[in-house]
């Protein structure tokens, strides 16, 4: 028997001695991470987290650059999602500034972040395709995840990493047009993808219909997911009733995002504490009561069906005018003073506590990301599981390392 805090684990010991080995993903992946795993048989006796392989310094970092001059990098720690890094940032320099967004620029924000949100949740399912021996999910993900980015890309110029958000709403505006290339593009993979042609409102070149064609795209795609793989006895095998998270620890452990909510804790910092355009669209925030790996993936299957509402909304409400105060150059100075400013990224809440001395750079920076929060979570549920369930609960967290060692 092994005691772990209040909670007690079976162990079954072999009689033999017992192994201590260090275990984890590598890039491409995740990224560099350890676990030094101490087991019995294949029961895990033990289980160290061994962060910090991917340490980038940004805090510090952050103390050297300008206000503006910071967002690129900022977006480093997550780049699949540079959106969920960067909006609190700016949240709270806003709050320094005593300055409110134009009413265009919250809704271009938000599209972005939840274009962010999509991408970033088909990368976690397709690496979890892998980590289970079902790599055709790996497939599917990267391929539609395209269609994702190309939208991020039109509207930013680029598909990630895009630092298009600036202290005071946005650096361009959302395009008019689309390519004719890409409508071209977009009809035979639906074509192929949907087995029928799209209407010709879907194959539009005007920017608002090309959003709402992709989303109803992915909507159907959806469908077919869930039937290949989240249905599927190969994914079921793996994650039911494995590193089962109770909703008092949760809470406990502070966990954020789809664990949190895979748990039975109804929290959504885009609604418990709304920003930007949130506070104008309707979604629902998917709530599972399991807590096992089956819960965590589910809820981040529905999340993106959520995403895609709010997309929709947003594309269709968002009102004309200005999509930042004004232009201002790279070097500015923020009032004395000190911020938190917060937003709900991919993973779930990411907090910036920030203080400004009054000069052209932050005195200090602190950035807690929701990867942070997660990795308590990991020794608690692998202890007593069996040495093919790391893969699973490991993944199933949505841990980012690079973003927890930031």
């Amino acid at each position: 028997m092994v005691l772990e805090g209040k909670k007690k684990i079976e162990v079954y010991d072999t009689g033999g001695p017992r192994l201590t080995f260090s275990y984890g993903p590598q890039h491409p992946g995740t990224g560099h991470f350890r676990m030094i795993v101490t087991i019995s048989g294949d029961t895990v006796v033990d289980l160290e987290p061994d962060p910090g392989f991917v340490h980038r310094g940004e805090e510090k970092m952050a103390e050297y650059k300008t206000w503006i001059t910071n967002i690129p990098h900022l977006e480093r720690p997550a780049i699949l999602d540079a959106a969920g890094m960067v909006i609190p940032y700016c949240l709270t320099v806003e709050k320094l500034m005593d300055v409110e967004i134009p009413e265009r620029a919250k809704y271009l924000r938000t599209i972005v972040a939840e274009l962010d949100r999509i991408a970033s949740h088909l990368y976690w399912f397709s690496l979890y395709g892998v980590f289970l021996g079902h790599t055709t999910m790996f497939l599917w993900c990267v391929s539609d995840r395209e269609f994702i980015l190309d939208i991020s890309q039109l509207i930013t110029g680029q598909r990630f990493t895009h630092a298009y958000y600036v202290p005071g709403g946005v650096r361009n505006d959302a395009p008019k047009q689309v390519p004719k290339g890409l409508v071209k593009e977009f009809k035979y993979y639906y074509s192929r993808l949907i087995g029928k042609e799209p209407s010709q409102e879907e194959l539009s070149e005007d920017f608002n219909k090309y959003v709402l064609a992709v989303t109803h795209f992915m909507d159907l795609r959806l469908d077919h997911y869930y039937e290949m793989f989240f249905n599927s006895e190969i994914f079921l095998e793996r994650v039911r009733n494995i590193g089962v998270l109770k909703r008092e620890d949760a809470i406990k452990l502070g966990v954020p995002g789809t664990t949190l909510r895979a748990s039975g804790v109804k929290y959504d910092t885009r609604v418990n504490d709304p920003y930007d355009a949130y506070p104008f669209l309707k979604f629902e925030i998917p709530v599972r009561n399991e807590g096992d790996c089956y819960a965590r993936a589910i809820v981040g299957y529905q999340e993106i069906r959520e995403s895609l509402k709010i997309i929709r909304q947003a594309v269709e409400q968002m009102p004309e005018g200005p999509f930042k105060l004004k232009q201002h150059p790279v070097v500015i100075k923020v009032p004395k003073g000190e911020a938190l400013g917060r937003a709900e990224a991919a993973r779930g809440e990411i907090i910036y506590y920030i203080v400004s001395d009054g000069t052209d750079k932050p005195y200090r920076l602190r950035m807690i990301t929701p990867s942070f929060r997660l990795l308590p979570a990991l020794k608690h549920l692998t202890i007593g599981a069996r040495i093919a369930d790391i893969p699973p609960i490991y993944w199933s967290l949505n841990y980012w390392p690079v973003e927890a060692d930031r």
